[in-house]
């Protein structure tokens, strides 16, 4: 798996807004979990759930900062804009995958 390209085309649908195919780079009982809303969430719906209230609800745009790539993990921090208070805010995801698709997701704020 070519986690580079992954992320990057991950970034790219995110930023599109295109739920289902965002989706589709999850397994179908992933876990992603985000301290700074105080909620975990699992599986599709969740997942949707997550991306349909953060990311679509807020317009929200990610810019990828820095790539750190160690196995089947990935560390990520990015730069969110979007129309929430702070207009533009970091960020980081701590990813594992499995079977060539996101296994877990740790996302918070920074």
């Amino acid at each position: 798996m070519d986690i580079k390209s992954f992320i990057s085309d991950w970034i790219n649908l995110s930023n599109a807004l295109d739920t289902d195919k965002y989706l589709q780079k999850y397994n179908t009982d992933a876990i992603l979990d985000d301290p700074s809303v105080g909620r975990k969430f699992i599986g599709y719906a969740g997942i949707k759930d997550y991306f349909t209230s953060y990311f679509i609800g807020y317009n929200t745009h990610t810019r990828l900062i820095k790539l750190d790539i160690n196995n089947n993990e990935a560390h990520l921090e990015v730069e969110f804009t979007g129309e929430f208070p702070e207009g533009k805010i970091g960020g980081i995801f701590d990813m594992t995958f499995k079977n060539g698709k996101i296994a877990t997701v740790k996302a918070d704020l920074i």
